[in-house]
């Protein structure tokens, strides 16, 4: 019997944080610059939350099939100076970005 092949999703998150003002044109550039990340193999989804408490903070999450899909799908590719240039100058000070794999699962399940 053939086994199921078990896929380690890596989810790679930054705290985004806006320059005063620029919410709204941040957001409408994310909104362009989606499809750019969205077209690299192995990219399955794309949150941003915002900051309750700091509305210039955003959370970002993006989920990955594998670090690599990220690292050097993405990164090296010729869409990210793009996405660069729509976002980067958005981000004061520059944002951290770290890759996270699940350690434990402690939701119900039913």
């Amino acid at each position: 019997m053939e086994q199921a092949l078990e896929i380690e999703m890596v989810i790679e998150m930054g705290v985004l944080n806006v320059r005063p003002g620029q919410a709204a044109a941040f957001e409408e550039a994310l909104r362009a610059a989606r499809p750019l990340i969205a077209a690299t193999p192995g990219f399955i989804s794309l949150n941003v939350h915002r900051c309750i408490e700091t509305p210039n903070r955003y959370l970002l999450l993006v989920h990955w099939r594998a670090l690599e899909d990220h690292t050097i799908g993405f990164r090296k590719s010729d869409r990210f100076p793009k996405w660069r240039e729509l976002l980067h100058h958005f981000y004061d000070p520059p944002p951290v970005i770290e890759h996270y794999m699940e350690a434990l699962t402690l939701s119900d399940s039913k």
